[in-house]
């Protein structure tokens, strides 16, 4: 699995991201959410500044919650917070047991995801909550997939 996230981390990188790309990229997400009845909330923050947010029918603080701890997670590492569960996992150990950081502010748990900019790096991060993991960090790949291919 950690060869697959590696490669989206390489693969989805935005020539430059600004504002109006936040709500794009932010208005992408809450329609495929939409379409798929899926009781998420999104948030999209450049630096420490929150772009987007929008919360779906059947979200609850709950999701906010979640994507606090794990868009925490993306600025520490500046990888994906799946991946970053994934590389603990592999070597017999969990992020919670061994990160050595506090489990009520951080989860590396799939759904968030670093905005990378070519020649920059990790400058934001767009995290999706509600969803089982794997859906939450496959529904953000999905739209970060269709946003560049627009």
């Amino acid at each position: 699995m950690i060869p697959v996230l590696e490669a989206q981390e390489r693969r989805l990188v935005l020539r430059g991201f600004d504002h109006d790309d936040a709500w794009h990229l932010g208005s992408m997400l809450v329609e495929l959410a939409r379409l798929r009845e899926a009781p998420v909330v999104v948030d999209i923050r450049r630096g420490a500044q929150q772009l987007f947010h929008y919360a779906l029918p059947r979200s609850s603080a709950d999701n906010d919650a979640w994507v606090d701890r794990k868009r925490r997670v993306v600025e520490r590492y500046a990888e994906s917070s799946y991946l970053v569960g994934a590389r603990f996992r592999a070597k017999g150990t969990t992020f919670e047991r061994s990160s050595r950081l506090d489990p009520d502010r951080y989860a590396a748990h799939g759904g968030s995801f670093p905005i990378l900019v070519e020649g920059t790096g990790a400058i934001g991060s767009v995290t999706v909550s509600g969803l089982p993991q794997a859906e939450d960090h496959a529904l953000v790949v999905e739209a970060l997939e269709r946003f560049l291919a627009a």
